[in-house]
C-alpha cells in the first residue's frame, strides 16, 4: 500500500471515530458542527474540481448548492421524503441548470465568464425568492430529515458518517478523474485551450462536462445541508455564499484534490474560533486569508506539499 493511501486511510478512519469521541466527552453538539464542515468541503470541492481542474472561475455556484436544498424541500412537501429518490432528483435537476447555463457561458473567457455565471445565479435567487411555492424570503422549512432507510438521518452522528462518505467517494472520484485521459484533457485546456482545439479536442465540451458534474455535488451537498439546518434558505443561492465557497477553494489551494478540504475546514472553524472571542470575526479572518495569499499563494495544501517535500 502507498504511503498516500495509508494516511489517507488513516485520516478518514479517524475522522469516521470522530462522533463516538466527541460522545465519550459529552461535547455532542460539535457533531453538528463536524457535519456542516463535511457538508461545505463537499461543496468547496465540487467548485474546487470546476476552477482548479477545468481552469474556470465561476461565481455562481451557490445557485447549484441552493438548487440542492430547495429541491429537496420541494419534494418532501409533495410527500417525496426519501432521500434515495430525492436526492438523485435534486443532483438531476442542478445538472440540467448547469448544462443550460454552462451552453452559454461557456462561449465567454475571463472576466465576462465570471460575471454571467454570477448573472445566472442571481436571476436564480430572484426567482426562487419571488415564488410563494418556494416560501419567498423566508426559505423553505422541511418537515423532517430525508428518509435513507436503513439509516436514520434524524440522528447527527448518521447524517455526519454519511456526508463522511459522500465527501470521501467525491475525492477519490477526483483522483480518478485527474489520472484518466478526460482528467489530461482538462489539464491540457488549462494549459492552452487554443492549441488543444488545434489538436482537435471538443474544447467546449470538455469544459461543459466539467462545468455540469461540479455543479451536480455542489446540489449533493445542498441537499445534505438543507436536512441538516431543516429548511432551503435563500442565502444559499446568494452571490455571497459563492464568494464564501471561492474563498475556501483558494485559501485552500486551488487545484490540489484536498484544497477545498482544507479551505471549509480552515474557514469554518477560524471563524467559529474567533466568534469566541470577538465581536468582529471577519475583520480578523481577513487578515489571516490575506497573509495566506501573500506569504502562501498555493493556499494551505501547496504549503504542506513544500513542507513534506523538504522533509523528504
Amino acid at each position: 500500500m502507498k504511503r498516500e493511501t495509508a494516511l489517507e486511510l488513516a485520516l478518514f478512519g479517524t475522522a469516521a471515530a470522530l462522533p463516538l469521541v466527541l460522545q465519550a466527552l459529552d461535547e455532542a453538539f460539535y457533531i453538528g458542527f463536524a457535519a456542516r464542515l463535511l457538508i461545505f468541503a463537499l461543496a468547496a470541492t465540487s467548485l474546487n474540481f470546476i476552477v482548479g481542474y477545468g481552469g474556470m472561475v465561476a461565481f455562481g455556484h451557490a445557485a447549484f448548492f441552493g438548487m440542492g436544498a430547495y429541491a429537496v424541500a420541494l419534494l418532501m412537501g409533495a410527500g417525496i421524503d426519501s432521500a434515495w429518490l430525492a436526492w438523485p432528483i435534486a443532483v438531476g435537476v442542478a445538472a440540467l441548470a448547469a448544462l443550460a447555463i454552462g451552453a452559454v457561458s461557456l462561449r465567454t473567457q475571463g472576466v465576462y465568464f465570471i460575471m454571467i455565471t454570477l448573472a445566472f445565479a442571481q436571476m436564480i435567487y430572484y426567482t426562487v425568492i419571488s415564488l410563494q411555492v418556494a416560501g419567498g424570503d423566508d426559505g423553505l422549512p422541511l418537515a423532517q430529515r430525508s428518509r435513507l432507510a436503513p439509516f436514520d438521518l434524524a440522528d447527527d452522528t448518521t447524517l455526519y458518517w454519511v456526508a463522511l462518505f459522500l465527501l470521501a467517494a467525491a475525492l477519490y472520484a477526483l483522483k480518478r478523474i485527474a489520472a484518466s485521459r478526460y482528467g489530461h484533457a482538462l489539464a491540457g485546456l488549462r494549459q492552452n485551450a487554443t492549441r488543444m482545439g488545434a489538436l482537435g479536442y471538443p474544447v467546449h465540451s470538455l469544459k461543459l462536462a466539467c462545468f455540469v458534474i461540479g455543479a451536480a455535488v455542489a446540489a449533493l451537498a445542498g441537499a445534505l445541508l438543507a436536512n441538516q439546518n431543516g429548511m432551503a434558505s435563500p442565502s444559499m443561492l446568494y452571490w455571497t455564499q459563492s464568494g464564501m465557497l471561492l474563498v475556501m477553494v483558494i485559501l485552500g489551494g486551488v487545484g490540489h484534490r484536498y484544497g477545498g478540504v482544507l479551505g471549509a475546514t480552515a474557514l469554518l472553524c477560524l471563524e467559529e474560533f474567533i466568534a469566541l472571542y470577538s465581536d468582529h470575526s471577519h475583520f480578523y479572518v481577513g487578515l489571516v486569508l490575506l497573509a495566506v495569499v501573500l506569504f502562501a499563494p498555493q493556499g494551505l495544501a501547496g504549503l504542506l506539499d513544500t513542507v513534506w517535500r523538504r522533509r523528504r
